[in-house]
């Protein structure tokens, strides 16, 4: 791994310069912090229950031809964001949710749906409201043993959960965060609220037994929070642990870059 790190400093360097590299540790945090990749300040996750309800007469599906469309907006979103100054911290990074990272886990996905049932789901995702006020989910069915299996452990997981108007989104939080006295609008609420309830429908309805979406934004958090949505919150410290080792001119940072947006689309 020491070698490793050396070789990544200028890898495929001639393209542009290498700011650093990114892994998920299903060893802990302690291994490849010794070879620079640090954890994450935070790694944690929301869980939701499956639920056989009808889909929400508020949203529709997102199907894999929306994908690139509601990428675009996404990434439109965040740079207008991340090029805010901000006083709380002076480097923020973050991995594109691009439709190549969506296609990547659709692809795995649309193998194991095809192996196991036969067919594939033709949701991608859900999206509710009207423009300006519309929040959307892109999510991929993951099935670690067959259902049949009695094993707990296949997940819908949400890759990337996008809310208009979400003031808290794209910036540097915690979940620790005050979040309570921001102001909500009711349609992002409702909208919200139905994305998710389609979410829980649809891993219902593939057998799935766990909903995961990682790190909400601390506006999404008290949403949820003040809903009846029955969920949990999960800290990772095995598994899908996100580490990041990140360079200077001449040599690994100390003081790395806080990471805006630690969901699932970039987990690979």
């Amino acid at each position: 791994m020491k070698e490793l790190a050396k070789a990544l400093r200028n890898w495929q360097s001639h393209q542009a310069r290498v700011a650093g590299s990114v892994l998920y540790s299903d060893i802990g945090k302690v291994y490849y912090a010794k070879f620079g990749w640090q954890p994450n300040a935070s790694n944690w996750q929301m869980e939701f229950p499956p639920m056989k309800i009808p889909w929400s007469s508020m949203a529709r599906e997102v199907v894999e031809v929306d994908l690139e469309r509601l990428c675009g907006r996404d990434e439109t979103i965040i740079r207008d964001a991340m090029a805010k100054p901000t006083d709380r911290v002076k480097k923020l990074v973050t991995i594109l949710p691009d439709l190549d990272h969506m296609l990547w886990h659709i692809a795995k996905e649309n193998f194991a749906t095809g192996h196991l049932f036969g067919k594939r789901p033709r949701a991608k995702g859900a999206i509710a409201g009207l423009p300006g006020h519309q929040a959307w989910a892109i999510w991929t069915h993951r099935y670690y043993t067959h259902p049949n299996a009695g094993s707990p452990g296949n997940v819908l997981y949400i890759l990337r959960l996008v809310v208009e108007g979400d003031d808290s989104a794209n910036k540097p939080s915690s979940r620790r965060e005050n979040a309570f006295q921001r102001e909500k609008q009711k349609r992002q609420v409702d909208s919200l609220i139905a994305v998710l309830h389609c979410a829980q429908a649809e891993a219902a309805e593939w057998q799935l037994n766990h909903v995961k979406l990682w790190e909400p934004t601390p506006w999404v958090q008290d949403v949820i929070m003040k809903s009846n949505i029955c969920h949990r919150i999960v800290e990772r410290e095995e598994d899908s642990v996100a580490s990041s080792l990140w360079y200077d001119d001449d040599s690994v940072q100390e003081t790395a870059p806080v990471w805006i947006n630690n969901q699932h689309y970039a987990w690979c």
